[in-house]
């Protein structure tokens, strides 16, 4: 066996969350990708014309965005931060949101008064449902059997059974509903009414369907964004440079934090650490420390309108925490073609088990060799890169291979 330089990978097995925040900007038509360490935009990525809605799938693995004028939602790898399909759908795509299982995203269009479904695997629409007037934000249950539609013209909320894809409930919250989220336990909405005749959240009992609280907010709220514990909720008030934090226990606002000029989307980090706010007015977004509510950075982004209407913050956990990348020679692992389109082939020592994961750490696929060439099928693994783990006698190798 030839002799060929393998990229190695150290890994440190501790715990990191929340990597990564994703902006979408209306203006430019571009996704700004931040690196929540280090709060600097670490990529660019183009989508369609005015970018608005964005949910993160819960592997972390992709992202969705709407486009409005353009009727399509993007479909974003983030292990190679580019857009790998385009799905149209219906006529003023703004809100959207993956279910929890990663199965589905579910896609509200304010221009035709609809709800689509897309499977994922096939990035196809299985459903198209008519829900109320306008319809804003969306949010899916923990459980993913139900989902939330905010329907700003008519100030209801539908329900949506995600098995029957049918209509069940209609609840009357404040004037405009836009942003809706689901409390972690899923017993709770929250819905923001962003006409300056609410200024409110309504809280709505998931099991009765019945607004179960009015709470006063800033002016204009817009996007919403719950805590991971399920404490506190978090409003960007467009229209007064705030952000309320709602206490859940008592329904009331705890406190009121100064952001930049026209805050819209809000998003919390997984582990509660930090919460990013997109202010469309100033084309930055302010990340808040939530256990003394102060500002601690403000990162600029784009140079119209970052809006970020929905989770747009990585909610996947991996074992991998520091990753030292060095070129080592090595006699015993060959790993080919380097971009793969259909089949890679692994060139192992005997006795090495070999392991497939995505760039998130998550397990593809394993194999057994016994010192022989193992050719792999990879011609269903979506775009992206992968890892190689072999596991020998000698201890474990990870390589990495490009699938377009």
């Amino acid at each position: 066996m030839k002799k060929v330089f393998i990229m190695l990978l150290i890994i440190i097995g501790l715990n990191i969350k929340a990597q990564t925040a994703y902006i979408t900007d209306n203006g430019t038509h571009n996704v700004y990708v931040i690196n929540v360490a280090t709060n600097t935009v670490a990529a660019t990525i183009p989508v369609g014309n005015a970018t608005f809605g964005v949910s993160v799938s819960p592997d972390g693995s992709k992202l969705y965005v709407t486009n409005y004028y353009a009727a399509s939602v993007s479909v974003i790898s983030s292990a190679a931060n580019a857009v790998t399909e385009t799905i149209p759908v219906g006529s003023g795509p703004m809100g959207i949101s993956v279910s929890p299982d990663g199965s589905r995203v579910y896609v509200v269009n304010e221009s035709s008064n609809t709800l689509n479904v897309i499977n994922t695997a096939s990035d196809t629409i299985t459903a198209t449902i008519a829900v109320g007037p306008a319809p804003y934000g969306v949010s899916v249950s923990p459980s993913g059997d139900k989902v939330y539609v905010t329907n700003s013209n008519a100030n209801t909320v539908s329900v949506i059974n995600s098995s029957t894809n049918t209509v069940v409930k209609t609840i009357s919250v404040g004037i405009q509903p836009e942003g809706i989220t689901v409390s972690p336990d899923g017993s709770r909405i929250y819905v923001a009414n962003s006409s300056t005749n609410s200024n409110t959240v309504s809280v709505i009992d998931s099991l009765t369907n019945a607004v179960t609280a009015t709470i006063p907010v800033g002016n204009t709220p817009e996007g919403i964004s719950v805590s991971p514990d399920g404490s506190k909720i978090y409003v960007a008030n467009w229209a007064d440079g705030t952000v309320s934090v709602i206490n859940s226990i008592t329904n009331t606002v705890s406190t009121t934090i100064t952001v930049g000029y026209d805050p819209w989307g809000v998003s919390v980090s997984p582990d509660g650490s930090k919460v990013y706010v997109a202010n469309l007015g100033d084309n930055a977004v302010n990340v808040i420390n939530p256990v003394n509510n102060s500002v601690t950075a403000t990162i600029p982004v784009g140079t119209i309108g970052p809006v970020a209407f929905g989770n747009f913050i990585s909610t996947y956990s991996s074992p991998i925490t520091d990753i030292a990348l060095q070129n080592k020679e090595s006699s015993e692992v060959l790993a080919y073609p380097n971009p793969a389109t259909d089949y890679i082939t692994i060139e192992s020592p005997k006795s090495a088990v070999i392991k497939i994961l995505n760039i998130q750490g998550q397990l593809i696929k394993t194999f057994t060799a016994g010192g022989i060439k193992t050719r792999i099928d990879v011609s269903a693994f979506p775009y992206g890169v992968y890892l190689v783990e072999l596991i020998t006698d000698k201890g474990k190798e990870i390589t990495k291979f490009v699938k377009k």
